[in-house]
């Protein structure tokens, strides 16, 4: 019998510190995460600054935590996984940091691992039937992306968004009609008490590559159309405005993401990030999926947040692969996907 293969994973790149501890890629022993939602609420949004400071203060504690929790010490680890990029550039950076101190103290790989990456492979852990190739979409705050993943750290990039990405435009839209911060979860809410078909806004179209992204001009719509009603002396309906905008952004993705699916003939079909948490969006991919009997997947909300559960699942894969990061690995904020 093979030996298990014990990796931890460390997760800092926005407002999440978070670490778990996972066996051979699938098996989830702790997730624990440290939430700033409370403290970045504050301000509207997350202030990079206060978020590095954050995780400084906090990733100790998160990891001593998640190897408790796991039952295990670090001399129990294989080998450590770390989010690298992309990100911002001090949050990455405190993890980067403990996690190479950690690999050093205890002679272990140090494996950097791609934060989208990290997402994708949040399915591996939630479906441990799920194998490459599919099709994924993973939408987050930062990042708005369609991939063929062809096997294990293996992906083509469809296509991404131009300008916002989804989870960025329902942030900006919660702010304007006075939701607040985080603004997904918010416009989620707020939707299911309102009509989705109560105002025509646009579903922004590219030029160019069909599975390209765009939600800038969706994002000044909803405000040119709140201008409109308060110059009017119009009380806005704040359910019905959420659930047109909220309808206009998946029909876009769900659109775009069925249309590879039909194209490149994949019978499964995943989401990622922590949009993929948005309840319309995961009841229209299920259904779009059910009618071309595709097989859907969807991890638990739990980890289509940032944690460090679905670095540890990515790094376990680049670990048996033959993987390892230099102790002059850095913190990458533009980082792109297959990037090595």
């Amino acid at each position: 019998m093979e030996k298990d293969i014990t990796i931890l994973g460390l997760e800092s790149s926005c407002d999440e510190t978070a670490a778990s501890v996972v066996v051979n890629g699938r098996t989830l022993l702790s997730n624990e995460i440290s939430s700033q939602i409370d403290i970045h609420t504050l301000y509207g949004g997350v202030v990079p600054e206060i978020a590095s400071r954050k995780h400084v203060e906090r990733v100790n504690q998160v990891i001593e935590k998640a190897l408790s929790d796991a039952g295990k010490t670090l001399d129990d680890l294989d080998g450590i996984a770390v989010t690298y990029g992309p990100g911002l550039v001090g949050a990455l950076l405190v993890g980067v940091s403990a996690a190479k101190a950690i690999a050093w103290a205890r002679g272990i790989p140090l494996i950097g691992v791609h934060h989208i990456e990290g997402h994708i492979s949040a399915n591996f852990l939630a479906y441990p039937e799920l194998e490459p190739p599919f099709i994924c979409l993973v939408v987050s705050g930062g990042h708005t992306h369609l991939v063929i993943v062809r096997d294990y750290g293996e992906y083509e990039i469809l296509g991404r968004t131009e300008d916002d990405a989804a989870g960025e435009a329902f942030d900006k839209v919660a702010r304007a009609v006075g939701l607040g911060y985080p603004g997904g979860p918010k416009i989620d809410k707020a939707a299911r008490e309102g009509n989705p078909l109560a105002i025509p806004f646009p579903q922004g179209k590219v030029r160019g590559n069909a599975y390209d992204f765009s939600f800038s001009g969706l994002k000044s719509s909803v405000l040119n159309y709140l201008n409109t009603e308060q110059m009017a002396g119009r009380e806005v309906n704040v359910p019905n405005l959420a659930a047109s905008f909220q309808k206009a952004v998946v029909d876009v993705l769900v659109g775009h993401a069925m249309e590879a699916v039909d194209t490149y003939h994949y019978q499964k079909f995943a989401i990622a990030g922590g949009v993929a948490s948005n309840s319309a969006l995961r009841a229209a991919a299920k259904e779009a999926c059910e009618k071309r009997g595709v097989g859907f997947y969807c991890p638990p909300p739990i980890l289509c947040t940032d944690n460090g559960a679905m670095i540890a699942c990515a790094g376990y894969y680049e670990f048996m692969k033959g993987t390892r990061s230099g102790w002059d690995l850095n913190a990458v904020p533009n980082l792109a996907l297959g990037s090595r």
